[in-house]
């Protein structure tokens, strides 16, 4: 593309800076949660070596606008990790848009939180909202998963992540696989530490992506830079 992998930018301005070249092939990534999920890390930052979101919750609005700039940029699947609060709101605004929608995959790293307050279950779920154009070859794409699960010995992203909310790469590489070919550009735009980029790379996409906070563009470029790792068995 002549430009680089991974830019310090708002989702908005990344959007722009894409479209001029024809946007992108599969938009997977993993937003901010809502502010009840904030809330309750917040609650319980500092204990056991939690560490404080450097990044804030979104609301519906902030879903809905992102999918209005996202969606005509994205030739093909568009994955968004979330919350169980905002899940209902991302399946609304990509049919609203015309896509057609799947029900929420569950994504499951067993063990990955803790419920402190002792209060009841733990949340070791997120969801994925997996939607596609309505046309072909997306609707003849084949069978895929109806859910992810983390096997056991891979690292959780809850405790080797350099940055807070990091997802496992063999998660990211399955999503990856699943949802784009090999040639395929692959998008995220609030990249985090870059997992998504590093599993495109890993399996012969091209990625591109960005992020509002400095610090985790400079982590993701590190981390990228530093060689491509495969994760997935």
């Amino acid at each position: 593309m002549g430009r680089p992998l991974i830019h310090h930018l708002p989702h908005e301005a990344l959007a722009a800076l894409l479209a001029p070249l024809g946007g992108v092939d599969a938009l997977i990534f993993d937003a901010p949660y809502s502010a009840r999920t904030h809330g309750g890390h917040d609650a319980v930052e500092g204990i056991e070596g939690i560490r404080a979101i450097a990044y804030q919750a979104w609301t519906p609005d902030d879903v809905s606008r992102f999918v209005e700039t996202w969606h005509p940029l994205t030739a093909g699947w568009i994955v968004s990790l979330t919350d169980h609060v905002l899940a209902p709101h991302w399946a609304a605004a990509l049919e609203a848009a015309g896509r057609y929608v799947f029900s929420p995959i569950a994504c499951v790293e067993p063990g990955s939180r803790v419920r402190v307050a002792g209060d009841g279950p733990a949340q070791w779920s997120v969801w994925a909202i997996v939607a596609r154009p309505r046309r072909e070859p997306y609707s003849k794409w084949g069978s895929l998963p109806g859910a992810y699960v983390v096997p056991k010995g891979q690292a959780r992203a809850r405790a080797s992540s350099p940055v807070v909310g990091g997802k496992s790469s063999w998660l990211m590489e399955r999503l990856v696989c699943d949802y784009s070919r090999p040639g395929n550009l692959v998008c995220d735009p609030t990249c985090g530490a870059g997992t998504t980029l590093r599993a495109a790379l890993a399996h012969g996409r091209r990625a591109v992506g960005g992020d509002v906070s400095a610090e985790h563009v400079r982590i993701a470029r590190g981390l990228v830079a530093s060689g491509v790792q495969l994760a997935m068995a």
